[in-house]
């Protein structure tokens, strides 16, 4: 199951190491670090930053890569239109009702007002 994360894959640096599926991207960052030569020679894929394979079949890998069809379907939702009927009606949130009057406190003023300068001030000069 290509969805198991239990699943042993074979990494792509060192051909003996087998890593679980769910600890893989963990294993390549390291794996990079500890081995910087072969790194140097390998391309990430630019659908699946799992696939490293040899620079030179990087555009081989592209053109057949599985990941890519799930990119370019997610460009298509992205410019996706909803139907008409949802543009006319618009969205049914709205806005719960406020009971704050901000004029009203305004004019009656507030004696407590919070000014953080002067407390911050204050406070150092304690």
């Amino acid at each position: 199951d290509v969805l198991d994360p239990e699943r042993l894959i074979q990494c792509p640096l060192v051909k003996h190491h087998r890593i679980r599926a769910r600890r893989f991207p963990y294993h390549l960052v390291k794996c990079k670090e500890s081995n910087p030569e072969i790194a140097k020679k390998l391309a990430t894929c630019p659908f699946n930053a799992r696939h490293l394979v040899p620079q030179a079949d990087l555009s081989d890998h592209i053109m057949k890569c599985n990941d890519k069809a799930f990119v370019e379907q997610d460009v298509v939702s992205q410019s996706y239109e909803p139907p008409q009927e949802q543009l006319n009606h618009g969205s049914t949130w709205q806005a719960p009702p406020c009971a704050e009057d901000w004029e009203t406190e305004l004019l009656e003023g507030s004696e407590s007002a919070f000014v953080w300068a002067s407390l911050h001030y204050s406070e150092q000069n304690s």
